[in-house]
């Protein structure tokens, strides 16, 4: 697995073979063997030497100050969340590792009060935590009444379960998204060796990942509006908010607030939130 520098590297060559001389004002001399600008001409424009911006792309032991990275991000006209993933490439912050043992009984509580709106609480390698009766319908996540010894890995299973692929419509554009949005976490914990592991895992065992990783797209997760339909449920419809809690900086709550309709149709056909009230106690 590649180190962060070598990621790093990789980042860069990405953005840089994605633009043309047009698109940064730069004259074009010709038909080039290369796509995108040349190392010099990046330089040129972040006012750097070519050497010291090579030795970024290379991978060396170099450290880029705040406004050397500015300058390459606006050089190469990243996107803000690009330029994040550039900051943490080049200057990774050392995290701890990461308890998930137990959860606050008021946070579980907090995810079964949102029924029959979808929540789950979800940790930094992207395994669910604890989910809610709305969330186990609508994403088929298993039944968390049962006692399950470890709860499912969300980009596992979108990449890898053919029941959500086939019921899921625009499944690829959504898959991109989903690994865009992994790539963006990856970025805090480049060192993580479970990181790493994973995606390995997923490299192997879906194609479309192995072709989109490379291309160092990123995206944070952000609130937005959700519709799509569910054969089993109907059309859905929802508001997607993501919230992190002071206490928990490793985890994510994701809440899918439905509109009324939808909700309505949700409280139809779940069970009741008592299996997972007793569960908790």
């Amino acid at each position: 697995m590649l180190s962060p520098r070598i990621s790093l590297g990789e980042f860069l060559r990405s953005r840089r073979e994605r633009l043309v001389p047009e698109d940064a004002g730069l004259p074009s001399h010709g038909r080039r063997r290369t796509p995108g600008l040349r190392r010099e001409e990046v330089a040129q424009l972040a006012n750097i030497g070519t050497s010291w911006y090579t030795s970024l792309e290379q991978g060396r032991s170099v450290n880029p100050s705040e406004d050397v990275l500015n300058n390459i991000a606006t050089a190469l006209q990243l996107t803000e969340d690009e330029r994040r993933y550039l900051h943490l490439l080049a200057r990774p912050v050392e995290q701890s590792k990461l308890e998930t043992s137990e959860l606050s009984v008021a946070l579980k509580r907090t995810i079964i009060a949102l029924d029959p709106n979808p929540a789950f609480i979800m940790e930094k390698w992207w395994d669910l935590l604890f989910w809610n009766e709305a969330a186990e319908l609508v994403f088929r996540l298993p039944s968390f009444s049962t006692n399950i010894q470890q709860g499912p890995n969300w980009l596992r299973r979108f990449l890898t379960d053919p029941e959500l692929k086939s019921n899921t419509s625009d499944w690829e554009n959504k898959a991109k998204i989903m690994i865009a949005n992994f790539r963006t976490d990856y970025a805090f914990y480049s060192n993580d060796e479970h990181f790493k592991n994973l995606i390995e895992e997923f490299t192997q065992v879906s194609v479309l990942f192995r072709e989109t990783w490379p291309r160092h797209d990123v995206q944070v997760v952000t609130d937005c509006h959700k519709q799509w339909h569910d054969p089993r449920i109907g059309e859905m419809e929802f508001e997607h908010v993501v919230l992190q809690p002071s206490t928990e900086l490793d985890v994510k709550i994701m809440i899918y607030t439905a509109s009324a309709e939808t909700a309505k149709r949700l409280a139809s056909l779940r069970r009741g939130s008592s299996n997972l009230i007793s569960f908790i106690e």
